[in-house]
């Protein structure tokens, strides 16, 4: 226990996150469980042990951090370690990497159940399912999910400002005063390329090649979140990287899931639940028609970033679907993002937007524009950077 926390005490005190996660004002810390999810590389850990800077003394030990990658867990179960801490007056246990754990879900119910007034907050994988896949967690667990950078939060980053995040429907009413706000202290446009190429996972910020950086964390999420989790054989993992490869070198459009099912040699029903597991691992997002939910196929695949584009095909991508892909995933976690019609992009929430590179010649006011180019909005027309402010 000693080395736990010697090692505890290190990290935290070489913790220093440079923006503060709006996620950690969301969570509501007194639950006894709390699951916090996340796709690999947008700081789970750093969020974690950033959460014990602000309310514990390094020297507490009523606070401990722990990595389910140490080997001292395969000897020992997680809920007889969290019997020994509470013992010792420990009062919040934060587990990362808990899927790591054999039978993670019943020792966490295990740990919720021996030990009352133990609050215990772990990080897990996004393609982990805690409510739907886990009765023994069902009603228990607090789920919440850690995003990649906003554009808000890499701005904040860059500019050493505090800008503030706005809800969709304050950006609809009040995009004009709002912008002129935020442009009297910084022009947006001038950081827009930047995150789209490189902000939105944190690790941009290392003295190390992002592009191979993420390239590495992209297999790691195949090979780790995808095929551990999933329990997929390790001889079907070329199969799940090729699908994806040939998925993010198309433009954004439908699947031809019959021609992907040749093209990787499984069936059509293989590829569709290898889509679904790309999507939960937070590699590509899946746009559908109103109504719709998987397990039919979607109307467009994007990818769940920009980043990821630049990463896999820099040299053959169009601008728009950069846009897009900057749109749709600014919106997809907090509102229905589904396929627009033929004169809108995208319909969220009900509303129909249409993503351009410039304002329209032709304005349709039943349409919300969100362009590229644009600085400042008026009317029906807002700057797409506007709504990289949603969290």
């Amino acid at each position: 226990m000693e080395s736990f926390f010697r090692t505890h005490a290190y990290l935290v005190e070489h913790t220093d996150l440079p923006v503060r996660r709006a996620l950690m004002d969301e969570i509501d810390w007194r639950q006894p469980l709390i699951g916090i999810k996340g796709t690999r590389g947008v700081g789970k850990t750093s969020f974690l042990l950033q959460y014990a800077k602000e309310h514990y003394n390094v020297e507490s030990r009523k606070c401990l951090y722990v990595n389910m990658n140490n080997f001292y867990f395969q000897g020992r179960g997680l809920s007889d370690f969290a019997r020994e801490f509470r013992m010792g007056g420990g009062e919040v246990l934060l587990i990362d990497q808990v899927f790591k754990q054999p039978q993670w879900s019943s020792e966490l119910r295990r740990c919720h159940d021996e030990n009352p007034g133990l609050r215990i907050v772990f990080t897990g994988s996004s393609v982990m399912r805690l409510k739907e896949e886990n009765s023994e967690l069902n009603g228990l667990v607090g789920s919440y999910n850690l995003r990649g950078f906003s554009f808000r939060e890499f701005l904040n980053l860059k500019t050493g400002l505090n800008l503030p995040a706005y809800s969709l429907s304050e950006i609809l009413s009040h995009h004009q005063s709002i912008t002129a706000h935020i442009l009297e202290q910084v022009d947006p446009l001038q950081f827009l390329q930047g995150y789209l190429h490189h902000g939105f996972y944190p690790f941009f910020l290392e003295h190390r090649n992002f592009s191979e950086n993420l390239l590495k964390t992209m297999n790691m999420m195949i090979e780790v979140d995808i095929l551990l989790i999933k329990q997929i054989e390790l001889k079907y993992l070329s199969k799940l990287k090729k699908l994806l490869y040939l998925l993010a070198i198309n433009r954004p459009c439908a699947p031809n899931v019959s021609q992907l099912a040749i093209d990787i040699e499984t069936s059509r029903a293989t590829v569709m639940n290898y889509i679904k597991y790309l999507s939960d691992a937070r590699l590509i997002n899946l746009i559908y028609r109103q109504g719709e939910e998987f397990p039919k196929k979607p109307a467009k695949v994007m990818m769940h970033n920009s980043n990821l584009m630049y990463t896999i095909y820099p040299s053959s991508m169009e601008t728009i679907d950069v846009a897009e892909t900057f749109f749709q995933n600014a919106l997809w976690a907090y509102h229905d993002v589904r396929m627009g019609d033929r004169y809108s992009s995208f319909i969220v929430d009900g509303r129909h937007f249409k993503v351009s590179m410039s304002e329209p010649r032709r304005n349709n006011p039943a349409i919300i524009y969100a362009c590229h180019s644009t600085r400042q909005g008026h009317d029906n027309i807002l700057p797409l950077w506007l709504f990289g402010f949603l969290y």
